[in-house]
């Protein structure tokens, strides 16, 4: 039987065929649908973690406990794993465990773009790469069996194409494995300097077969074509390749590290010109160029963003390689100017109290260090509220940091964080900043649920990935603990008392936080009517306009509400000092 599936869809779905029954995460576009799919299917566990190290760490232990297991977590959250999963390939598994690492060429939804092969190469672990929904869904079994075959991590990277693109996928029956026997084993699993210089003998001969098992793997393959142009590629490119160039020989590679040398190496031999394509980084192109091999690649293809038909055939062509006849009579590469297309830049919601937080601390012309989250939006315009946004957590330390490089910036910069982020990596910063003596403000952003990734639970929200219910962080007991001793709750929609205790707590001596606590307007279930204008009233000074709310508008010279957007919160209607918006009208519920 086959069904139409993601590639996210697929992974959980070939998590769930080949017996794994813990699956760990942390929310993260593009990689988020894998662990919600593979939590409906019957018979297994999964969990949302407070972030990419716990996962990971829960992972280990449940992979040493016998079970079959696989972590996900988008390209960033690989950063935050990095320091179990270098150790990990040391220490090896016992069932098999599989990192998800879903990258995000283009930075769809992420604050940079890197290519996590090279965590692969540096951790000394198997990486595979699918170019399908159904390579996705063989390939998460294959790297469970690879896991256990060669007792090591394996990491499944895809793309945000690979995710988030359909196809069809033959559905099988769940294969039951059974939980592996967990033995002591101090050498193997304790890593102190004496047993790690033996593990690292052990990972060079374990990459050593990994590398003569690539060789023979079907996971990499030939696709014969004329031997004049050969095409070395993996991943999501596999199938531009297939459109672009129809009639060239190409090595797919499935497995993407190890490399097979010799498979490489012959298939090299047979062709007149060779080119490696891929997105990204050089990763195949470097390592080939260094074993002698003469290849072209990314002095005609971009480094940066992600690859398309288009785009690899513009490339090839600048290349002297002759494309696929189609794309020259459907015009794929006429250089027309496109069509204009209204711009939709991303906006907060209507009714998001995130927006009246911002509007009160632009009003207060604060530096706002901020993080990851749909509060980031703040920094564009017309709030404008935001002054940097680096990674998960950063922005309280780095209110810590500027205060003590400037002491006049310390009444004038508060740090702002998610909920979900400040349980991620918001509290470590803030036990630093009470711990050495700061006395900076710290805004928690809650709004009750992890938004930006589509609304998952974390421990402050009590309830668990699976709909249990759980017990819930306090956030001001947690804070209070760290040490902080001015702590106060309040609803940011009122925007007269919200500017009030910002400014109480920025002139503050010590440290001090603000819990900002609505919940997220796309989970109310209130109904409420849309707020009104009255056009004798309203002089048309745009005050309103500067909420960012997009169902305000001018026309005519006159405020405008679009009752079907409208939430009814309220906020502009406190901002009008002219009394032109009022609440109260068609129940848009």
């Amino acid at each position: 039987m086959k069904e139409l599936m993601s590639g996210n869809m697929a992974i959980a779905r070939g998590a769930y065929e080949a017996g794994v029954t813990v699956g760990v995460g942390y929310p993260g576009t593009p990689s988020t649908e894998v662990l919600e799919n593979f939590a409906r299917y019957p018979g297994i566990y999964a969990q949302w973690s407070p972030n990419e190290k716990v996962a990971l760490e829960v992972g280990i232990g449940a992979s040493l406990g016998g079970a079959r297991v696989l972590v996900t977590m988008k390209h960033v959250g690989v950063n935050v794993a990095a320091d179990p999963l270098f150790t990990l390939s040391y220490t090896g598994v016992n069932g098999g465990l599989v990192l998800l690492s879903a990258d995000d060429p283009s930075m769809h939804s992420s604050q940079n773009e890197q290519d996590n092969r090279y965590y692969a190469l540096m951790s000394k672990i198997p990486c595979l790469e699918p170019s399908s929904s159904q390579e996705a869904k063989d390939m998460m079994a294959a790297a469970l069996d690879i896991s256990e075959r060669f007792d090591t991590p394996v990491m499944l990277r895809t793309t945000t194409r690979v995710s988030h693109s359909q196809s069809m996928v033959e559905i099988g029956e769940r294969k039951e494995h059974e939980l592996k026997e967990y033995n002591k084993n101090p050498q193997k699993y304790v890593m102190t300097p004496a047993n790690a210089r033996g593990r690292r003998r052990v990972l060079e001969e374990r990459l050593r077969k990994l590398q003569e098992y690539a060789e023979k793997s079907p996971l990499n393959f030939v696709h014969e074509g004329d031997g004049e142009v050969g095409v070395i590629t993996s991943g999501i490119s596999y199938q531009y390749v297939r459109e672009v160039l129809p009639g060239a020989s190409v090595l797919k590679l499935g497995i993407t590290n190890p490399l097979p040398e010799n498979l490489i190496r012959r298939f090299a031999s047979r062709v007149t010109k060779l080119i490696v394509v891929e997105e990204l980084e050089p990763f195949l192109e470097t390592q080939i160029k260094a074993m002698g091999i003469k290849v072209i690649g990314k002095e005609y293809l971009p480094k940066i963003g992600e690859l398309n038909p288009r785009r690899l055939a513009e490339a090839l062509q600048n290349a002297g390689i002759k494309v696929s006849d189609r794309y020259q009579a459907a015009g794929w590469l006429v250089k027309e100017k496109a069509p204009a297309v209204p711009p939709r830049p991303p906006v907060l919601c209507p009714g998001c109290p995130h927006r009246a937080a911002f509007y009160v601390l632009s009003k207060l012309k604060l530096t706002v260090t901020g993080d990851i989250g749909c509060y980031t939006l703040g920094s564009l315009s017309p709030l404008s509220a935001m002054d940097t946004c680096v990674c998960m957590g950063a922005s309280v330390g780095m209110a810590h940091g500027m205060a003590l490089a400037n002491s006049s910036m310390k009444d004038k910069t508060v740090a702002v964080i998610g909920d979900s982020t400040f349980l991620h990596s918001g509290v470590t910063g803030l036990m630093d900043m009470v711990y050495n003596g700061g006395s900076s403000t710290v805004i928690i952003l809650d709004n009750r649920t992890t938004a930006m990734t589509g609304h998952q639970d974390h421990p402050a929200t009590g309830r668990t990935l699976m709909g249990r219910p759980a017990q819930e962080v306090d956030l001001e007991a947690l804070v209070k603990a760290l040490g902080v001793k001015r702590v106060q709750v309040v609803d940011p929609v009122d925007i007269d008392n919200f500017e009030q205790v910002v400014k109480e707590e920025v002139s503050a001596p010590e440290p001090s936080v603000i819990i900002a606590r609505r919940p997220c307007a796309l989970l109310s279930k209130e109904p409420r009517a849309a707020v009104t204008v009255d056009p004798e009233l309203c002089i048309g000074c745009r005050l309103c306009l500067k909420l960012g709310c997009p169902a305000l508008s001018i026309q005519d010279g006159a405020a405008q509400v679009n009752t079907i957007l409208c939430s009814g919160c309220g906020l502009c209607v406190q901002v009008c000092k002219q009394g032109a918006i009022v609440k109260g009208g068609r129940d848009n519920a």
